[in-house]
């Protein structure tokens, strides 16, 4: 735009010269007139030195500016890339941060199921051993049982054990007293039969829960079936 806006200016001065030196020949002699075209010619060969100076200028500033365009184009497209880039890594950043805290949150649930599981096992060891002591204390109990009240104990299904009594009803020596007991869940002695049936073995059941004294138990038991065979 600038080198348009010179080119028309040297124009319109060339224009105006013509007229001067038309105007001046009408006036002034051929001498002077040579003269003053001389001169004239060296003004214009200056000023068309000087015009494609700045012309050249021009050019260049133009080419410039146009390079300086580019540059700005260009870092303006870097500072796009480096936003995004950033905006990503703001993102990356977040989800680890995310993944980290669901990381943690998982090793701690780990971390507590191991716990819980380690108190089941050490609760379940407990009861296998107490269930364990108490087996071996009927078992040791057999033989004593055996000889001196006529009982007989016999293991059935479900980790069971029968109680068979005789020489209990006078009439009927070889008359069966049966009861079957086992141990629950919790742990305790549990009557799950009883033959003939016992009024009193809920009673009988919740002593040896307390007392844990396991022979009187069953001394109780054959005493109440001795009473019941009298009935």
């Amino acid at each position: 735009m600038a080198n348009i806006k010179t080119e028309d200016e040297i124009i319109l001065f060339e224009r105006e010269m013509k007229e001067f030196w038309t105007k001046l020949k009408s006036i002034y002699g051929t001498e002077q007139i040579s003269q003053t075209l001389a001169l004239r010619d060296s003004c214009k060969e200056s000023i068309k030195a000087l015009s494609e100076k700045w012309s050249k200028k021009l050019k260049e500033g133009d080419l410039m500016i146009d390079k300086i365009q580019e540059y700005s184009n260009e870092i303006l497209q870097q500072s796009q890339r480096i936003s995004e880039n950033q905006e990503h890594l703001t993102e990356i950043k977040s989800n680890l941060n995310q993944e980290e805290e669901q990381k943690k949150g998982l090793t701690d649930s780990i971390q507590e199921l191991k716990e819980e599981l380690m108190k089941k096992k050490e609760i379940i060891s407990s009861k296998n051993k107490a269930t364990k002591e108490r087996a071996e204390r009927l078992c040791k109990s057999k033989v004593l049982f055996e000889e001196r009240l006529g009982l007989e104990i016999r293991r059935i299904h479900n980790e069971q054990l029968q109680f068979i009594f005789r020489h209990i009803d006078h009439k009927d020596p070889d008359k069966p007293y049966v009861f079957t007991l086992s141990i629950n869940e919790h742990g305790d002695y549990e009557v799950t039969s009883c033959t003939p049936p016992l009024d009193c073995i809920a009673e009988f059941q919740l002593k040896v829960r307390e007392t844990n004294n396991f022979s009187a138990f069953v001394a109780n038991i054959r005493k109440a079936f001795t009473a019941l065979s009298y009935k």
